[in-house]
C-alpha cells in the first residue's frame, strides 16, 4: 500500500495541515519535541491500533496551554492506494471515542479500520525486545501473526483463557484434592490449543528468519550474521512430527510438572513460556550486542516482518521508523535512507548530518508543530 496524503486537524501539537509523501523514503526531521513523532502516530492510528507511545485517546487532541487540558475533538484523514484502488479513510477522536469513515461509509468505531491500513512500526521502546525477557519476543511473534492471520488472535485468546482456568484449578486442588481428576481434561484442552499456537509461531519464524538475516547483512554491511531460533515449550518430539505427537509430548510434560505446578499454582509448560533466541555471529544479542547492534537487530526484525507480511498477504505495509538513527554509524544510516527499495518508509531523526545523507525521496522539517516540505538535495 502507498499513502498519498495525510491531513490532520486538532491533533497533538500539529498545526492543521496536510502532507503528501512520496512512494519511497520520507524523512521527517527537526529538534526534539517539535512534533515529528506525532506524524508517525497519526499514520499508525489508521491501522486501528492504539497509540504506539501508550497514549490514551483522550490525550491525542491538541493540548490547550492556557488551561492545561486537551481539546475534546481531533480528526485525521488519509488518502492511500491499496487492494488495487484509491481509498480514503477518516478517523475522528471525540471525548475519548473513535469513529471512522471508510471510502465514504460511516462506521461507529475506529476498530473498523483494522485490516484497511497495513503498517509496521519501530520505536525506541522496541529495543526492549532484545533487552528484556521472553515475553517481549513472544509479543513480537504474536503481533506479527495477528496481522497475517486474524484467526490466530482468536486461538491465542482461547489458549490464555484455558491457561487461566487451569491455573485456577491448580490453586484449588491444594484445598480440594477431589478436583484432581478434572486436571486431565484441562491438560488435553491446553495441549491442543497450545500446539496450534506453537505451530503458527514455528512456521512464522521459519519464514522471517532468513529475511531478517538478509536485512541485517545489508544494515551491518556484512560485519555480523543474525540468526533467529524459535524455542517452544515444550519442544516437539522430533523435527518432523505430527500435530498429535506434539500434543502428546505436551501432555506428558504437563504430567511430569504436575506436582510442582500444584505447589506453585501456575502452569510451567506451554507457549506462554516460549522464547525467540536472537544471536549475532553465534553470540546472544541480548548479552553481548552493543547498543548499535541491538538497534540494528530490532530494525532487521521489523523490516523482515514487513517483507514477510508483504509476501504472504500480497499487501506491502508502510514502514514507520521513529528515532531510529541514533547509535547507528553512518553506513547503517545510509542503508536505511537509501537502500530500502520497494516500500514506503517514514523515518524521523534530529541530526542535520543524518538528513544530508538522503539521496532521493521527500523531506519534511517540523518546527513547533508546523511542517515544511523541502526538496532533497537543497
Amino acid at each position: 500500500m502507498i499513502v498519498t496524503r495525510l491531513a490532520y486537524e486538532g491533533f497533538r501539537n500539529l498545526k492543521d495541515n496536510a502532507i503528501q509523501p512520496c512512494e519511497g523514503v520520507n524523512v521527517i526531521y527537526g529538534d526534539n519535541a517539535q512534533g515529528k513523532t506525532n506524524l508517525l502516530e497519526g499514520l499508525w492510528l489508521f491501522t486501528g491500533g492504539h497509540s504506539f507511545r501508550g497514549a490514551k485517546d483522550t490525550e491525542l487532541p491538541r493540548l490547550d496551554p492556557a488551561t492545561g487540558e486537551n481539546s475534546p475533538i481531533a480528526s485525521l484523514s488519509l488518502d492511500f492506494f491499496s487492494e488495487g484502488r484509491e481509498q480514503t479513510a477518516v478517523l475522528r477522536l471525540e471525548n475519548g471515542r473513535r469513529s471512522s469513515v471508510i471510502n465514504g461509509v460511516k462506521k461507529k468505531t475506529g476498530s473498523a479500520l483494522v485490516g484497511k491500513v497495513c503498517a509496521v512500526i519501530f520505536s525506541p521502546e522496541h529495543l526492549l525486545l532484545i533487552k528484556q525477557g521472553p515475553s517481549r519476543r513472544r509479543g513480537f511473534l504474536d503481533g506479527a501473526l495477528c496481522q497475517l492471520r486474524p484467526t490466530y488472535a482468536s486461538t491465542l485468546h482461547v489458549y490464555h483463557r484455558a491457561l487461566a482456568q487451569r491455573n485456577a484449578l491448580l490453586k484449588d486442588i491444594g484445598r480440594f484434592p477431589e478436583l484432581h481428576d478434572t486436571l486431565e481434561v484441562w491438560d488435553a484442552r491446553l495441549s491442543k490449543l497450545g500446539v496450534a499456537v506453537m505451530e503458527e509461531r514455528r512456521r512464522y519464524v521459519e519464514n522471517v528468519a532468513p529475511r531478517a538475516a538478509e536485512v541485517y547483512q545489508g544494515i551491518s554491511r556484512g560485519k555480523e550474521a543474525l540468526s533467529l531460533t524459535y524455542a517452544p515449550s515444550p519442544k516437539p518430539p522430533a523435527a518432523e512430527c505430527s500435530t498429535e505427537e506434539w500434543e502428546e509430548a505436551f501432555r506428558e510434560e504437563l504430567r511430569r510438572a504436575e506436582k510442582s505446578d500444584i505447589r506453585s499454582g501456575f502452569t510451567s509448560v506451554g507457549p506462554h513460556r516460549d522464547d525467540l533466541e536472537i544471536s549475532l555471529s553465534g553470540l546472544s544479542a541480548r548479552m553481548y550486542g552493543s547498543q548499535g547492534q541491538q538497534r540494528s537487530t530490532v530494525l532487521a526484525l521489523k523490516l523482515a516482518e514487513a517483507q514477510t507480511l508483504s509476501e504472504l498477504s500480497g499487501e506491502t505495509p508502510i514502514v514507520l521508523l521513529d528515532d531510529v538513527m541514533s547509535e547507528l554509524d553512518q553506513s547503517r544510516q545510509d542503508y536505511l535512507l537509501n537502500h530500502l527499495h520497494g516500500r514506503q518508509v517514514f523515518v524521523t531523526c534530529c541530526s542535520p548530518e543524518t538528513v544530508s545523507l538522503q539521496e532521493t525521496g521527500k523531506r519534511f522539517r517540523v518546527e513547533a508543530g508546523e511542517v515544511f516540505e523541502e526538496t532533497v538535495g537543497e
